[in-house]
């Protein structure tokens, strides 16, 4: 009877060893897991800090270029804020050298005292215009035995002329001009090229030539 009365107590206490055991295996897995889970609360913390400083990164660079694009913007407005006034003023050029051609080639008026003070006042005038359109960067385009440039010439006709290489610009039918680095207009023009007569006579040599 006392035997198995100390088999049973000792079972008890393996049991209950067993069980503290049990306990303290439970509680360390429980430790592990609630450090396990600071930790990745930690990670997602520093996470969300970097996506943040990411945002607010990209945020500071938005503003960045957008400032840049305003101070562009700015900048192009005070250089290229006048160019449609001065596109405009052109036609007063225009004005007055028409006006100097039709005064020029009057009949009545050739080679009167009268016209030639008149063509001196207009002389003065349009040389005043040039002077300040070239303060204000507006200049004339070159264009009288220049080769013919899209960029600045628009080619009106072509005019037959065996003096000149084909395409060199030999009449200017209208002046171009630029307002700093931007064209303001073109320069309509006549370029040269070879006379038929001469390009067939060239073509029948050439003709000859290989039937020989």
């Amino acid at each position: 009877m006392e035997k198995e009365q100390k088999e049973n107590i000792q079972n008890e206490n393996l049991a209950k060893e067993e069980n503290n055991q049990s306990d303290k295996h439970q509680d360390q897995t429980d430790d592990h897991n609630k450090k396990e889970e600071e930790k990745k609360e930690e990670l997602t913390a520093e996470e969300k800090i970097l996506e943040l400083e990411d945002k607010l990164a990209r945020a500071f660079a938005e503003m960045e270029n957008q400032r840049r694009r305003f101070e562009k913007e700015k900048e192009d407005a005070f250089e290229y804020g006048g160019f449609s006034f001065a596109k405009e003023a052109l036609s007063l050029i225009d004005n007055f050298e028409r006006s100097k051609s039709i005064l020029e080639s009057d009949e009545k008026l050739r080679d009167s005292e009268a016209l030639k003070k008149t063509l001196e006042h207009f002389d003065i005038i349009h040389k005043d215009l040039i002077s300040i359109f070239n303060k204000n960067d507006i200049k004339q385009i070159d264009s009288i035995n220049k080769k013919l440039d899209p960029n600045f010439h628009q080619a009106m006709m072509e005019i037959e002329d065996d003096t000149k290489e084909p395409g060199t610009i030999i009449q200017e039918i209208q002046k171009g001009f630029t307002i700093k680095d931007r064209l303001l207009r073109p320069s309509l023009v006549g370029v040269a090229k070879k006379t038929q007569e001469k390009k067939a006579k060239t073509e029948e040599t050439k003709e000859n030539s290989e039937t020989k």
